[in-house]
Formats: structure tokens, C-alpha cells, sequence
């Protein structure tokens, strides 16, 4: 398949220094069961990711094993993670399973706002994600969540807040500035953080599909409830009831604060790591920012009831005008 990949050659190009381990195009080849559809996970925008298991036993430990070059292939390895994406479990392969009871679901928000924050504000330069969704967040044998998938991250300098660039991501999660106007910041990732934690406690998808061919948005859903404080009854029903309160409205309120429009009215991660850690203490502050937000919510909701009887109007008198079109 391939010639083995040089040490030499290796360490010409990454220096001698490096703490990754580099295996050989044949050693990979072996691991996979020749890369064989049996031991595919999926596709991502940059290629294939199979999981397989090394001669030496290492398997299943967090961080990036090591990378392969020398060959006409371009490889990298990472950890496997054996209970998959967050995905799977919510929509995918172990949706009818029980698994992701309350704890586990706090445990995967908190985490995964951890990674978050570490990109936002430990690493220099900081790093924008871009893609934030229950897909890129992959799970362990204990329910950690590791935030993966950085082919759309972006770097971002010191001392500028925003950047303007191309769109990327995916729809559902994406932040309204940045999928009209290309302006991605650390609040996009807030924004995209929001939408997966209403898809974590919920159970629904960013986006549904309505008969008739309407979709709605999670945010469209979860609106009169939270405007009225019915947290309850947006809970996964797969939870059976079993769920801390204090916790769910906590949450609640940090993925409300989180998915507003504007985004400098948005939290940044470490007041969300705060917040669902129950560290943060600014209780009057979030009471404040909630009234707002379902002021917005019950505002929005009054707007469009009335955008959809102007609509019903418009189609009772004449030939619906273009401005309709798109409602």
C-alpha cells in the first residue's frame, strides 16, 4: 500500500522534539483491517476517520496519538472513542437506549464548555471552533466529552474581537451575525454551545421538519416555554422525570442567554462554565439578563403571530406580493 514513513524524513520536517508518536503507513494499514469499511466511523471535510487498534495496546486514551507521512497518504491519529458522538445517542445509532440519563447529559454540557472555554481563553493565540455541534462532541467509555473536529477552527490574534471570513458550519447551530454577515467571533461559539445545549436537555433536533415540509428551529420551540417557565416539559422525555430542577433551570437559562441574537448580550464560556458549575454568584445579574431575553422571546413570538395573519390576509385579498414569498 505504501512505504513505511522515514524516521529521517520525519524528523527533518517536525524536529526532533516532538511527543507524538509517528507510525508507519503499514502499521495503520493493520491497525484499520486495511482500512476496511467494517472499521469506518464516518467522513468529515478533510477526509475518512476509521478507528483501529495498535500492536502495542494503545487504545482509548484522550489526547493525539501520533501522525504518518512519507507516503502518498497524510495521516493523523487520534483517540478512540468508544461510546461515539453525542450525536448518536441523541438521534443516531443509541437513540432508543437509556444511556444519557441527567447526570451524564450535565456532565457532557459542563464539559464540553470546558473545551470551549480552553480554546476561547487558555490557548494563545485563541481559537474559534466554527463547528459546534452534538457530531464534533465525541464520548469515552465514561461519558467525557471531547470537543473535536477542528477543520473549520479559526485563529484569532491577539487584540482583535472579530474577524469577517467565509461561512462554514452547519445549519442550525450557526450564529445569526455570522451566517448573514461571514462576522465570526468566540460568541459564534457561545451561540453554537446554546443551540447544543437546548438539543442536550431537549432531545430535538436544532432543526425539525414539520408535515407540510415547515421546518422549525429549536430556538422557534423552546420560546413559550421558557418565556412562561415551563422548564419542565422541555425536557427529553427519555429522562423519565429523573433530573435535578435547580440544574435544569440553570441550564435553561444559560442556553437562552446564549442563543440571543446579539452577540455582545451573549455570556462568554467562563461565566457558562460558571454558571452550570453553580459557581456563579451574580444571581441578580442573570435574573436580569433572563427578564430581557423573554421580554425578546415573548416580543418575537407577538411579531410573528401577527407576521402570519398579515401573511393569511395578504392571501385572502390577492396573489401573495414577493416580500411573502420567503415567510
Amino acid at each position: 500500500m505504501g512505504s513505511c514513513c522515514s524516521s529521517e524524513k520525519v524528523d527533518e520536517g517536525y524536529g526532533r522534539n516532538t511527543t507524538w508518536r509517528m507510525f508507519t503507513y503499514k502499521e495503520l494499514h493493520t491497525a484499520t483491517n486495511g482500512f476496511s469499511d467494517d472499521n469506518k466511523l464516518g467522513e468529515g471535510g478533510f477526509g475518512s476517520v476509521y478507528w483501529g487498534k495498535t500492536s502495542d495496546g494503545f487504545q482509548n486514551l484522550l489526547g493525539l496519538r501520533g501522525y504518518c507521512v512519507g507516503t502518498d497518504q497524510r495521516l493523523i491519529v487520534y483517540d478512540y472513542m468508544p461510546n461515539l458522538s453525542l450525536l448518536s445517542h441523541l438521534h443516531g445509532h443509541f437513540a432508543g437506549d437509556v444511556q444519557l440519563d441527567w447526570k451524564k447529559r450535565m456532565k457532557i454540557a459542563i464539559g464540553s464548555a470546558e473545551g470551549i472555554l480552553y480554546l476561547h481563553h487558555e490557548v494563545t493565540p485563541h481559537i474559534i471552533h466554527r463547528d459546534i455541534k452534538a457530531s464534533n462532541v465525541l464520548l469515552d467509555s465514561n461519558f467525557e466529552p471531547l470537543v473535536a473536529d477542528f477543520g473549520f477552527a479559526k485563529l484569532i490574534p491577539e487584540g482583535v474581537s472579530h474577524m469577517t471570513t467565509r461561512v462554514k458550519g452547519t445549519l442550525g447551530y450557526l450564529a445569526p451575525e455570522y451566517a448573514m454577515w461571514g462576522k465570526v467571533s468566540e460568541s459564534c461559539d457561545v451561540y453554537s454551545f446554546g443551540i447544543l445545549l437546548l438539543e442536550l436537555l431537549t432531545g430535538r433536533k436544532p432543526i425539525e421538519k414539520l408535515p407540510g415540509g415547515v421546518k422549525r428551529t429549536i430556538t422557534e420551540w423552546v420560546e413559550p416555554f421558557i418565556a412562561k417557565e415551563r422548564f419542565k416539559e422541555l425536557v427529553d422525555p427519555k429522562i423519565r422525570g429523573n433530573f435535578d430542577h435547580n440544574q435544569l433551570k440553570q441550564a435553561i437559562y444559560v442556553a437562552a442567554l446564549c442563543v440571543q441574537s446579539e452577540p455582545e448580550k451573549r455570556p462568554n464560556m467562563k461565566q457558562v462554565v460558571g454558571i452550570l458549575k453553580g459557581y456563579d454568584t451574580r444571581g441578580n445579574l442573570m435574573q436580569a439578563r433572563m427578564d430581557s431575553v423573554k421580554k425578546a422571546v415573548e416580543y418575537l413570538a407577538l411579531w410573528r403571530c401577527k407576521r402570519r395573519k398579515i401573511l393569511i390576509t395578504a392571501i385572502e385579498i390577492e396573489k401573495v406580493p414577493n416580500i411573502f414569498e420567503k415567510v
